[in-house]
């Protein structure tokens, strides 16, 4: 059985959604969870749950808790004994597969990164978001939050571990990796963006060139590569996009249907488009290039949100993601190294 660490202190609605989530999880999915945070807490808060005894959940005592007030550095230097920190070294230890946490993400990276250490080929860990598109595939945008600066071998990196995710877990057969750019035309963007493309050009894969945000949603690319500054906020307008576009449609469906069935209807495909635009049902986005397994929750995540974070974690140890990102990042090197030679 996979069993997945969960920071129960991390999230905004710490530790309701993430015992939730934790119980949803034990209960359908088939995996055992260890909950780390203060005990007594996180104990009270599962015992009302009525199945609790009966499904594979432990409780595992960490006396602090990291705010998303605290710095990266002082989170991973001072606080020693987080829930964040034990649930890392239970991953680093083999105690657990996977760590799922709805955190600092920047705490939640530099904790990861030094106790579970890097993948070799990568400077710098970086967030993977999935959205969705018009084109009915999802399309990976990394970095969505871990990395504000960026240099133009960080993308190159991102560029690779992205296409490797979406190859190997979207099944994407030839992923179209494009970088996001103010325009299509290769001389547009910063200079970290106009510098980067060179590297990507002489990377093995299938590099399709500048893209503009509006193309996150269109189907245009497979992996789009941005520093984590313009992800993030990319995710966060989309987010909230998604939340003015969902109430707007309630209110005027309310407003304008009268005949019961036309009702019943519009409330289904309203039902349908939530769940196809609601970041719970995706669980959090992979923070790709750490060793082990470790899933960034959104802060404000529900137990839905949790229970799916846990799902992408065991799925992701089963199929030994990132030994696989290390043995492809290797090969790339050598693929490269030859396109030089000749």
């Amino acid at each position: 059985m996979v069993t997945i660490a969960v920071d129960a202190m991390g999230g905004d609605n710490a530790p309701t959604s993430e015992v939730e989530g934790a119980v949803r999880a034990a209960r359908t999915l088939g995996v055992k969870v260890i909950l780390v945070g203060k005990e007594d807490v996180v104990r009270r808060e599962l015992a009302l749950h009525d199945d609790h005894r009966d499904l594979p959940i432990e409780i595992l005592h960490a006396s602090e808790q990291v705010t998303m007030d605290d710095s990266a550095a002082r989170a991973v230097r001072n606080k020693r004994d987080s829930s964040l920190r034990v649930g890392s070294r239970l991953v680093r230890d083999g105690a657990a597969q996977g760590l799922v946490s709805a955190g600092n993400t920047g705490a939640v990276m530099a904790t990861a990164k030094m106790v579970q250490g890097v993948v070799q080929g990568v400077d710098r860990p970086a967030l993977a978001g999935v959205f969705p598109t018009l084109a009915g595939h999802p399309v990976v945008v990394i970095d969505v939050g871990a990395n504000v600066d960026c240099s133009p071998r960080m993308l190159a990196q991102f560029a690779v571990m992205g296409e490797i995710y979406s190859r190997l877990i979207l099944h994407t057969r030839h992923p179209r990796v494009a970088i996001l750019s103010i325009g299509e035309e290769e001389h547009k963007g910063n200079e970290t963006t106009r510098s980067a493309t060179p590297l990507l050009k002489t990377l093995p894969i299938n590099f399709v060139g500048n893209v503009e945000g509006r193309d996150i949603y269109t189907g245009k690319a497979d992996v789009i590569v941005c520093d984590g500054f313009i992800g993030n906020v990319a995710l966060k307008v989309s987010e909230g996009l998604v939340d003015m576009v969902k109430q707007m449609l309630q209110e005027s469906l309310a407003a304008t249907i009268t005949r019961k069935i036309g009702y019943v209807l519009s409330r289904a495909a309203f039902t349908d488009f939530k769940k196809r635009v609601d970041y719970s049902e995706y669980g959090g986005a992979p923070l790709l290039g750490v060793k082990g397994v470790c899933i960034i929750c959104h802060g404000r995540s529900n137990g839905n949100a949790v229970k799916n974070a846990i799902r992408v974690a065991a799925e992701f140890s089963s199929g030994n993601i990132n030994h696989r990102i290390e043995n492809e990042l290797r090969r790339f090197q050598v693929e490269r190294l030859a396109a030089k030679a000749h």
